[in-house]
């Protein structure tokens, strides 16, 4: 295996734990400053708006419908296989134009873009921001609900307090995540959810690798070596293969953001930004908070 980083380093990260909890308080406080005073750039998934279901003959020219669909000032558009490859859902923001009048000017303009081919407009319906709503309390609460089910399953795997560190590790990474996309002004869509989500999954996969060696080197010292040393040597041991499983994670995730599309652009910017700051929270911040915690009982 490559080793990026020597088996023998011993950097004292739990000794520079008051710099990585100011830079971490820092940018927790920074991004819900954001979201409560600058909030969210809700996508149509949660502000409501059009949806045209089209089934075509054959798989349509995806981009070439995006950029046919520009000149129609129909606001926000995502367009998006739906099942099979010729299923094409549209969905457009809300406009002021009514349900029939934005469902003709699609059709009129697939239409033109498709030429001979045949197809069947299957469905069009307006979301309104009731829906949105729902959709937005279901993300959070999906959030939450990962958050808890985390929580006790590292209480089972470990012990209580190393769930409750992994937790606030967690929502430290969403948080700042979040914080970014309301600095940017970047679409909060249910892509955005999933990668929120899956970031949650990620950031705890590293948690967990040093708390299992945390684990292991507490049951092996044999009260050798007290917390704190334990601790650390857990961190450093693990350093080499946090850095090369997130840098090449990252360099995936990269490419996709650089050539995936617009599709999945903004999951692709969320992952980046969760993977960083995920790697981050598991080297300097979860096992700082444990062993917090733990000095203070």
């Amino acid at each position: 295996m490559v080793e990026l980083i020597k088996s023998n380093v011993n950097i004292d990260f739990l000794g520079k734990s008051k710099f990585f909890f100011g830079i971490s308080a820092a940018l927790v406080m920074l991004s819900l400053f954001l979201i409560f005073t600058k909030g969210f750039n809700y996508g149509i998934d949660f502000a409501g708006g059009t949806v045209v279901q089209v089934k075509f003959e054959n798989t349509p020219d995806l981009d070439k419908l995006r950029n046919s669909f520009k000149d129609l000032n129909l606001g926000e558009m995502v367009i998006q296989t739906f099942g099979e490859p010729n299923d094409i859902l549209i969905r457009v923001e809300k406009t002021s134009a009514g349900l029939k009048e934005t469902a003709n000017a699609i059709q009129t303009k697939i239409k033109e873009v498709s030429g001979e081919q045949k197809i069947v407009i299957e469905r069009v319906e307006q979301v309104g921001p009731q829906v949105g709503g729902q959709l937005k309390n279901k993300a959070i609460m999906a959030t939450i609900y990962s958050l808890i089910g985390i929580l006790i399953y590292v209480s089972l795997r470990f012990e209580f307090i190393f769930s409750v560190g992994a937790v606030l590790a967690l929502f430290h990474d969403v948080i700042i995540t979040l914080g970014i996309f309301s600095l940017l002004g970047k679409e909060i869509t249910l892509p955005i959810v999933a990668a929120v989500l899956t970031i949650v999954g990620y950031s705890l996969n590293d948690t967990i690798v040093v708390f299992d060696r945390i684990r292991e080197r507490i049951k092996n010292s044999a009260g050798k070596l007290n917390l704190y040393e334990v601790m650390n040597k857990s961190i450093n041991e693990t350093l080499s293969r946090t850095i090369l499983t997130s840098g090449t994670t990252l360099l995936a995730v990269l490419a996709l953001y650089l050539f995936g599309g617009e599709v999945i652009n903004g999951f692709s910017f969320a992952l980046l930004i969760g993977i960083v700051v995920g790697t981050y929270s598991s080297i300097g911040v979860a096992s700082a908070l444990v062993y917090k915690i733990k000095k203070t009982k």
